[in-house]
């Protein structure tokens, strides 16, 4: 007899997201998690309005700092589209943990402790092994058999390197680091400043903070990008630090399919490009959906279908930013490029924000 219908390896925002949607379809779900307490990632908090909405389907109304749009900004000039579909939401991402949990917890998940080690699929269902810091060194864990498995552990998911699926990432690695600082915000929006170097993402998350993320290669300087984008630095002169600073990385990685059997990767275990353009929960929260879905129709496949179509736009605008991003010739004319095309940049802004594929606005 399985342990479940639904096991969850990762209970992170993306993997608890997955479980509320099975539970939402009536199915048993015990979800896979080796760290407790409200858990931390280095990245950009901006919740896009599709988000939003997304979690307010499942129940789920984490607090936060409203933001009404994206600014682009360089040294000599700036471009803000609001969005068409509401304001989305900064939030600290120990918040939208939490909230995640709560809602969990409401709706009968089950959350053990323990991390995937071993998987073995068969036609009729998946066991793992699952061991945490009380498994004796060496040894495989107790075994947990369900019908269907999510990996949705992050992005450098042991599942997807156990299974085999990964690809080598060609090209150029970049790298994230993100700090709060107790500062009022200073704008309404999210603000991305385009330095020499990197991208810098302010976000308002509460009242009196914010959170400043920074994207770069190799070598990534926290402070040295912030002192070269004087009117962040010159906000930021004297504020408080409001965590310490987190790193993740590298961000690009790929895999050679989404499914194996009756196992399912979701989030950024099943593939990432870059934050860029900062819609991460948002697909996360789609894939979700695409792959409660799947199981419940007991076609796997198409799941693969949906999230090739859930991701497309992303991988494909995100992929575009990022050639142009790591390229000094072409690096510095992203933010005039945008000015000069406000209404590109706006239907650009709003397929983020998830008002649909590019293809569909004008």
């Amino acid at each position: 007899m399985a342990d479940a219908d639904v096991l969850v390896a990762g209970g992170g925002p993306v993997g608890l997201a997955a479980a509320i949607e099975a539970r939402h379809a009536g199915l048993s779900v015990i979800v896979l998690e080796p760290r407790t307490g409200p858990i931390d990632k280095a990245c950009g908090e901006g919740l896009m309005p599709g988000a939003v909405r997304a979690l307010a389907r499942l129940g789920v109304e984490p607090e936060g700092r409203p933001f009404a749009g994206i600014r682009y900004a360089g040294p000599t000039c700036s471009v803000a589209h609001r969005f068409t579909l509401g304001p989305g939401l900064g939030v600290r991402r120990t918040a939208l943990h939490d909230a995640l949990a709560k809602r969990a917890a409401e709706v009968g998940v089950v959350v053990e402790l323990g991390r995937v080690t071993q998987v073995k699929s068969d036609h009729s269902g998946v066991t793992v092994a699952a061991a945490s810091d009380r498994t004796l060194p060496g040894a495989a864990g107790p075994l947990l058999r369900a019908q269907w498995l999510l990996a949705c552990d992050g992005l450098h998911s042991d599942v997807r390197r156990t299974l085999g699926l990964a690809r080598s990432s060609q090209g150029v690695r970049r790298y994230g680091l993100r700090q709060h600082f107790r500062v009022e915000p200073w704008s309404e929006f999210v603000e991305v400043h385009w330095t020499r170097h990197a991208e810098i993402y302010v976000t308002p998350v509460a009242e009196d903070e914010v959170g400043v993320a920074v994207l770069g290669g190799r070598g990534l300087d926290y402070a040295r990008t912030i002192a070269e984008a004087p009117p962040v630095r010159e906000r930021l002169a004297g504020a408080e630090q409001a965590s310490a600073l987190r790193g993740a990385g590298p961000l690009l990685q790929r895999t050679g399919r989404r499914t194996a059997g009756r196992i399912l990767l979701v989030g950024d275990a099943a593939g990432y490009v870059d934050a860029l353009t900062g819609e991460g929960i948002q697909l996360g929260l789609a894939q979700a959906g695409a792959a409660v879905r799947a199981i419940v129709a007991n076609r796997p496949d198409q799941y693969e279908r949906e999230w090739t179509g859930v991701t497309r736009d992303y991988r494909l605008l995100t992929s575009m930013l990022v050639a142009a991003a790591t390229r000094p010739a072409l690096r510095h004319h992203v933010v005039p490029l945008a000015v000069r095309l406000p209404r590109v940049y706006g239907a650009i802004v709003d397929r983020l924000a998830g008002a649909g594929p590019l293809h569909h606005r004008a």
